[in-house]
């Protein structure tokens, strides 16, 4: 998610094991829901967001973990514009915490640069530096963890 001025809204995820992480909103698509209708829920969700412009598919991603409810998942990761805003996500503290979500910021290139922080996926900030300079790509890249 990019604002105008290309700061990026990240969530902050801290996982039952104590790991801590920074990664772009937006989570599970439902059974029969489309993903653009599963990215307009879960950004309502997570972050309140209902007007945006829901761009390409940038970046594909397959991860396994020891989660609770799953062992794994497959990330499809779509550019959306909007106007710079401050989250006032639908969901509560609590239900955002079952998510491992526990707050959200916006953040320039070159904030996540400095940044000693965690990304997901790893090289998020050289990703979106390229996203930024290049535009999207003409296929989906597997940007690996």
């Amino acid at each position: 998610m990019l604002d105008r001025d290309d700061h990026v809204l990240l969530a902050h995820f801290v996982v039952r094991n104590g790991s801590e992480f920074w990664a772009t909103p937006g989570g599970g698509v439902d059974e029969g829901e489309s993903d653009e209708a599963a990215i307009a829920r879960e950004l309502a969700e997570e972050c309140g967001l209902r007007d945006f412009e829901l761009g390409p598919c940038l970046w594909t991603r397959t991860r396994w973990v020891q989660w609770p409810r799953w062992g794994g998942q497959s990330e499809r990761i779509y550019l959306v514009r909007t106007e710079p805003f401050e989250p006032a996500p639908e969901w509560t503290a609590e239900e955002l915490a079952t998510e491992g979500v526990v707050g959200q910021r916006w953040w320039t290139v070159d904030e996540l640069e400095a940044s000693r922080e965690l990304f997901a996926p790893t090289r998020l900030p050289a990703l979106l530096r390229d996203l930024i300079k290049q535009g999207p790509p003409p296929e989906p890249l597997d940007v690996g963890v």
